[in-house]
């Protein structure tokens, strides 16, 4: 009796608190990069995009959700979006994949869940789809669903997220502010051997770089050895995997959403979510075998939306150069490295499955440790 009483304690803790900003890398004063980041340092920096969590606490034993990213506010099926999906590591179950590849564009929302509820994040999609007035008449629809594997701290084979669920993180999607850490998709996630989740940063290029805004926001369940603006963290704390194979292991899966306004094409949406993985390298990230490693990047340019109907043959578009992308390029990275950090800033000791816990990272430690390398 003792026990659930304190599981389900601490559930009403995270429930009442869900919705409260943490503290982020920024505010402990750790700044990563050159580049300033957006107003809100947040992938809804980028104009039009939006971000919605439905985050499911049950019993003892569910601890999972979803999160919506959207990229602009009209119909997404009749005005796609230029986009590009880059496997960093293929372990994954990433709905979607062929016909961006083959098409260049996405015509959904992008939903992130856990590994075993992708069907039902498609059907929440093909839903949401089908019920717009204008697409009465549609017969097919490529719903991108990306995930990582919660089984840890969540009841994975019960299935719990439903159809309604998705629409609902469809619904509560809004700009400004992104709440992180245990949260939607994030909810029953392990980074680092840490407690993960949900996170989110960006950048601004200055006007003489063209001006643009990149915008990332991660799902992060992997492992690897720890550092924060280079600083070893994880040998410090001396935590890092084949050391404690149950909670640290390398293994695991991070889930990578790019959006920018440059207006990029396919193939240069591709080369730019390629340096995510750089982004990713830089936290001490590993990209192991059993980890399943997507990162999906979309360019929200108005003028480059892809109409599904059109009296023309051509699109007649404007693209950023190859010799202008390098800028992009680092702002991808930077907005990577610290999304990932932020998620772990901001996730919060979670006690779910079978009693099963895992600890946040102890950011007091970490700030010590930082003083000592004179990097805060």
């Amino acid at each position: 009796m003792k026990t659930n009483y304190y599981l389900l304690l601490i559930t009403l803790i995270i429930s009442a608190n869900m919705d409260a900003q943490n503290k982020r890398l920024r505010d402990y004063g750790i700044e990563i990069g050159v580049f300033k980041t957006g107003k809100l340092n947040a992938i809804t920096d980028v104009e039009g995009v939006t971000v919605g969590h439905e985050t499911i606490i049950e019993g003892n034993n569910v601890r999972t959700g979803v999160t919506a990213i959207i990229p602009h506010q009209g119909n997404i099926f009749q005005n796609k979006v230029p986009a590009a999906i880059y496997i960093g590591n293929g372990f994954g179950k990433l709905a979607g994949y062929s016909q961006v590849k083959e098409l260049g564009n996405i015509e959904t929302p992008i939903i992130l869940t856990n590994t075993l509820s992708v069907a039902a994040a498609t059907e929440g999609l093909i839903s949401y789809t089908l019920n717009q007035e204008e697409n009465k008449n549609v017969r097919s629809v490529n719903s991108v669903v990306g995930e990582t594997n919660d089984s840890w701290l969540n009841d994975i084979q019960g299935r719990h997220v439903k159809e309604q669920h998705v629409l609902n993180a469809i619904a509560n999607a809004k700009g400004g502010n992104v709440v992180e850490g245990n949260v939607g998709a994030g909810t029953g996630t392990i980074c680092f051997g840490y407690k993960g989740g949900i996170g989110t940063s960006s950048r601004k290029l200055p006007e003489s770089l063209g001006g643009y805004t990149v915008g990332v926001l991660v799902q992060t369940n992997f492992g690897g050895v720890l550092e924060i603006n280079g600083v070893p963290i994880a040998k410090e704390l001396n935590k890092y995997p084949y050391r404690d194979k149950i909670l640290n292991d390398a293994d695991g899966s991070c889930m990578i959403v790019v959006m920018t306004d440059a207006p990029l094409n396919a193939r240069n949406l591709e080369r730019l979510a390629k340096r995510a993985m750089l982004g990713l390298a830089k936290t001490g990230g590993i990209a192991s075998n059993g980890s399943g490693d997507y990162v999906i990047a979309v360019s929200t340019a108005k003028e480059n939306l892809i109409p599904y109907q059109s009296d023309s043959m051509f699109n007649e578009k404007k693209e950023v150069r190859n010799d202008d992308m390098s800028p992009l390029f680092l702002a991808t990275i930077e907005s990577t490295e610290e999304a990932i950090l932020n998620s772990l800033f901001a996730a919060k000791t979670l006690t779910g499955r079978d009693e099963h816990t895992v600890a946040s990272l102890p950011i007091d430690g970490v700030l010590e440790i930082m003083k000592k390398y004179n990097k805060h």
